[in-house]
């Protein structure tokens, strides 16, 4: 009872400093903000005091938790939430790349493209990306540890209050409350916020941890752990601000000039290094596993790989101030690490290929592995396209362009997209006590719509970027330049039309997944022909060998 007191009692007390921080805003967007803090803690109230179990309670104290069962609830909560939070992101990504083939779906102030681009970047890595890593780090680490989750009321906390820090971010944007900072937009009282979130994480899944039944720590528990670390770490530095007003909206970055562009670029390339790589690489190194029935191809190599990869990732951030006021070590010493990188970033590709070993015709049966490959594939691309980019020379001609663009969504829609897509797949039938997905089939049409999606988007944004580098880069014998900026423009319009194609193949791909997750969830099977040929034979292919 005093627990549930307890629990009331912070949530009243939010409730009455958001109403309290309403009637003082300085500024409508803190207004409205705050009004979404009352409405949350209101609803975490009313769900505290309407779920407690009063009968248990005055009998002495609720029942035990069954410790001989996993808490798979947040798991199932983080998945729905990453396909919806994925079907907005990839909407509004959508919708941009049309505003910039088309300027005049532009809508100010709340829809034009200032506003809607950081929606889109942050709805896909922050709630798609952050709920998929949420949801299959608690399921992950209490398979590998054999113990349920710690911490279990902290680590529901961790997740709705995730939520309301995505819904703060995005409304923010939309009434422009930003920092100015690629992927760090929201601004100082969301940051303290998720700050409080990320520090919850981190207990939950260090106290699990702690409190394992297996001695050994599997490797994807060491590549959660160092994302989880240094993301706080990351966030922690780049967002030191000092609020204008700690009633209102606006803040002051502590750090300006070329020391404010190397902390933001050290925190942006490893947000891509350890919030989109070792975090999803964690996933990897479970599901390629379990979804081949084949053990990790070497333990050793992985081994190698995580901490190879994080000494190196750490220090490749200056590769993104080429030929700027940054000093020339620094840029020097960020390209040397970036090109480093590319070797263990391939370990890593070829650890998770190789488990494959004895299994690649399965690739015929099972379109959930071929999403798996795909996306090891895209990570091995990805990863030596970014240290070839960060050469100084090759760096002259793609900075600034669409190129990055390219790069970017090569990496995100195929290595980060896909191996979620695989994991959703794989979660799905299990966490809700099915047979298998809905439809085999609708995988494998995912599969399809979503990689030619990614090869006609990533291919016309290279074909753009070069295209603007060289045109921006010509001069006449007259020593002037030949093309204006309007001229590259009208140059790249083709391509930003079959970015928008692809970006469209891309979005039907996860429409046919919510459909074919909703159907799984409702218990529903469809009737379908098989994924291979009727005279397709596994074993006549592949026959056993004979007994000694």
């Amino acid at each position: 009872m005093d627990k549930l007191l307890g629990r009331a009692g912070i949530w009243l007390l939010a409730f009455g400093v958001a109403v309290a921080g309403v009637a003082a805003a300085k500024d409508t967007g803190f207004a409205i903000h705050m009004g979404i803090f009352a409405a949350a803690a209101l609803i975490a109230l009313v769900a505290s005091l309407r779920g407690a179990n009063y009968k248990a309670l005055a009998a002495g104290g609720a029942a035990p938790a069954d410790q001989s069962r996993y808490d798979d609830d947040p798991t199932r909560w983080g998945i729905i939430a990453t396909v919806f939070w994925g079907m907005a992101g990839f909407l509004v990504g959508l919708i941009i790349a049309l505003q910039l083939a088309f300027p005049q779906l532009n809508f100010a102030p709340y829809l034009n493209f200032g506003r809607l681009r950081p929606l889109h970047t942050s709805a896909v890595i922050f709630a798609f990306g952050g709920n998929a890593l949420i949801a299959t780090s608690f399921y992950i680490v209490q398979r590998t540890c054999r113990a349920r989750l710690a911490l279990p009321g902290l680590a529901r906390f961790v997740f709705w209050g995730y939520q309301l820090f995505i819904v703060l971010a995005a409304t923010g944007y939309l009434l422009g409350i930003t920092q100015g900072k690629e992927y760090a937009e929201p601004e100082w009282y969301v940051d303290w916020w998720l700050t409080i979130i990320w520090v919850s994480y981190l207990l939950v899944f260090g106290g699990t941890l702690l409190k394992r039944k297996e001695p050994h720590i599997y490797v994807a528990n060491w590549f959660f752990l160092s994302f989880i670390l240094t993301v706080a770490m990351l966030h922690l530095v780049n967002n030191i601000d000092i609020p204008v007003s700690i009633t209102g909206s606006h803040s002051v970055p502590f750090f300006g000039g070329v020391q404010g562009a190397l902390v933001q670029w050290w925190y942006g390339h490893n947000a891509v290094g350890f919030f989109l790589t070792a975090g999803f690489l964690a996933m990897m190194y479970y599901f390629v596993p379990k979804q081949a029935q084949r053990p990790v191809y070497s333990y050793r190599l992985s081994i190698i790989h995580f901490w190879a990869l994080i000494f190196l990732y750490i220090w490749a951030g200056p590769h993104h101030l080429h030929y700027t006021a940054l000093p020339d070590w620094a840029q020097t010493l960020g390209m040397v690490f970036s090109v480093m990188l590319w070797m263990p970033s391939w370990g890593g590709m070829i650890n998770g290929l190789m488990t494959l070993n004895g299994a690649w015709d399965r690739l015929r049966t099972d379109p959930i592995l071929k999403l798996m490959v795909c996306s090891l594939a895209f990570y091995g691309m990805s990863t030596f396209e970014g240290p070839m980019m960060s050469v100084k020379f090759v760096n002259s001609l793609s900075h600034y362009t669409d190129w990055t663009i390219g790069h970017v969504h090569s990496g995100a829609l195929g290595w980060n997209g896909m191996i979620t897509f695989s994991a959703i797949y794989y979660l799905v039938p299990r966490l809700w006590g099915r047979e298998r997905m809905y439809s085999l089939q609708m995988i494998n049409w995912h599969f399809w719509t979503a990689t030619i999606g990614i090869v006609i988007y990533a291919a016309s944004m290279w074909v753009a970027g070069v295209t603007q580098g060289l045109m921006w880069r010509e001069y006449g014998a007259d020593g002037y330049l030949v093309n204006s900026f309007a001229d590259t423009v009208a140059a790249i319009h083709p391509m930003y039309l079959a970015r928008a194609a692809g970006g469209l193949l891309y979005l039907s791909g996860a429409c046919i997944m919510v459909w074919n997750v909703w159907q799984t969830i409702a218990g529903k099977t469809r009737d379908e022909a098989p994924m291979y040929s009727p005279d397709f034979n596994p074993a006549a292919d592949h026959p056993l060998p004979a007994a000694a």
